[in-house]
C-alpha cells in the first residue's frame, strides 16, 4: 500500500502544479491552451470577473507517442494526487463507462471511479485487487464512497455494498 510520506509529497506536488498552471495560464481568454511546467497541455476556462482558472482537460503523452485525455472531475482528482508524478502515475486508457451509469479511468497506480451518486474516488493497491476480484463497480460491493483512509494497522475503503480493509498484509472484504 502507499506510504503516508508518498501521499504528503504528492499533495505538495499537486499544490505546486496548480499554482504553476494558474501562473502560466491566467488570462481572460476562454479555452486557451497552455503548457505547465509538468508538460501537460491543458484546456482552461476563465470565469468572467474572477481570477480562478478551471482546467477542464489535459492530454498526457504516452510512452508509445500517443496521448490520453484526463478531463473534468477526473482531472481535478488526478491533479490533487500529483498528476503524472504522483502515486497514480500515467493514465493507461481513456475514461470509460462503468456498470450502472458510472465512469472510471485507469492509471499505472490505480483507478479513479465515480458512480451515479457516490462522488469521485480512487481505488488502488491490494484494496483495488480485492474490489476487482469481487466484480468492481458491477459486483456486490458496487462503487467506492470514500478514498482509502488510514485505520489502525492499515488502510480501508468504503463502498456502496460494504468495505475493504488491508491490515497487516491481509485483505478483508466486508459486505453490508
Amino acid at each position: 500500500m502507499h506510504q503516508f510520506a508518498r501521499r504528503s509529497t504528492a499533495g505538495i506536488i499537486a499544490a505546486v502544479a496548480v499554482v504553476t498552471m494558474c501562473a502560466a495560464g491566467c488570462s481572460k481568454d476562454k479555452d486557451k491552451d497552455v503548457k505547465s511546467d509538468t508538460g501537460m497541455a491543458t484546456t482552461t476556462e476563465m470565469a468572467v470577473g474572477t481570477t480562478t482558472e478551471h482546467a477542464t482537460e489535459t492530454k498526457i503523452a504516452t510512452r508509445d507517442g500517443g496521448e490520453i485525455a484526463v478531463a473534468g472531475d477526473f482531472l481535478a482528482k488526478y491533479t490533487e494526487l500529483g498528476g503524472p508524478t504522483g502515486p497514480l502515475g500515467m493514465p493507461t486508457g481513456a475514461q470509460q463507462d462503468a456498470a450502472g451509469g458510472g465512469k472510471w479511468q485507469e492509471f499505472d497506480g490505480g483507478v479513479i471511479v465515480t458512480g451515479p451518486s457516490t462522488g469521485i474516488h480512487v481505488v488502488w493497491g491490494e484494496i483495488r485487487k480485492a474490489w476487482e476480484a469481487d466484480g468492481g463497480p458491477g459486483g456486490p460491493l458496487g462503487y467506492p464512497t470514500s478514498d482509502e483512509t488510514d485505520i489502525t494497522g492499515g488502510k480501508q475503503s468504503e463502498f456502496t455494498g460494504g468495505s475493504i480493509s488491508w491490515v497487516g498484509g491481509q485483505t478483508t472484504v466486508t459486505s453490508k
